[in-house]
């Protein structure tokens, strides 16, 4: 069973969005980079509007994460 966490994407980085836990920022780790046209596609929202929405996504391998949903 794969699991489910919440994520907020901080800012766009040429085609790619850093995406970050959506906890406090004392709690947080770096931010991971991922393809923003794949996020934007899987949760219906144009790329520009990425910056600061919050998400769910699964915990895959390698801590990857797919599955992008919008919180």
């Amino acid at each position: 069973m794969s699991e489910r966490v919440k994520v907020r994407v901080l800012l766009l980085f040429g085609d790619q969005a850093e995406v970050v836990a959506d906890v406090p920022p004392a709690e947080r780790g770096e931010p991971e980079r991922y393809p923003a046209a794949d996020i934007a596609a899987a949760v219906g929202v144009s790329v520009s509007d990425l910056p600061g929405q919050r998400l769910t996504a699964e915990v895959g391998e390698e801590h990857r994460l797919s599955g992008w949903q919008l919180a």
